[in-house]
């Protein structure tokens, strides 16, 4: 066990590191935190249980079919399980619903990034499905973590993180539930309170 405390919604995120496998260059990495805030980018943390597994590979394809809508909004995706970065070469090589992955693929052999976003299954040493979301001043802003049989949508991960990069810019609006890009937003205020069927009809 560690005594290392999960960041929540609303911390600012302590720097980590990982080794990566880049499948876009065909080589192997690094990653911090740090230099990703330098890059001024939101940092999109993709946890898995582990490669060559069923629900995985599903899930990566399905990001990596929306990953140019996911840059084009400034902000990079990493897949993170706890196996080595060897190991995401191979599955990657391997695996055909993995062949358009070109976001890098995060090797959190210490399971000590796992274990900071409160997603380390200790029984079992691997990584529950968790998905942040990473402001450019590394504040948390989104999480989302569901059980091992259950797969996400990256469809809805997109949408988060248009409405973080919205509100990033607007902080005194809000968005309603399913808000998409150029929808109308809320203005919180005494004048809303009990109104806000009448708000978003006008």
């Amino acid at each position: 066990m560690s005594d290392i405390v999960a960041v929540k919604v609303g911390d600012y995120v302590p720097n980590f590191e990982m080794e990566v496998y880049d499948p876009a260059q065909f080589q192997f990495g690094k990653v911090s935190l740090d230099e990703l805030k330098k890059q001024g980018k939101w940092t999109i943390l993709v946890f898995y249980p582990a490669d060559y597994t069923f629900v995985c590979p599903t899930e990566l394809a399905d990001v990596a079919r929306i990953n140019a809508q996911i840059e084009k909004a400034g902000a990079i995706v990493i897949s993170v399980s706890t196996d080595t970065k060897f190991v995401h070469m191979a599955w990657r090589r391997e695996e055909k619903l993995l062949q358009h992955v070109r976001y890098l693929m995060g090797a959190d052999t210490t399971q000590k990034v796992s274990r900071l976003f409160g997603v380390l299954d200790e029984a079992t040493g691997l990584s529950l499905r968790g998905t942040f979301i990473i402001s450019p001043d590394g504040k948390l802003t989104g999480s989302e973590v569901n059980f091992f049989n259950v797969g996400r949508s990256a469809e809805e991960l997109l949408r988060k993180i248009d409405a973080n990069v919205y509100l990033a810019k607007h902080p005194n609006e809000a968005c309603p539930a399913n808000w998409k890009e150029g929808q109308k937003t809320l203005t919180p205020s005494e004048a809303l309170v009990g109104r806000v069927a009448e708000a978003l009809e006008s």
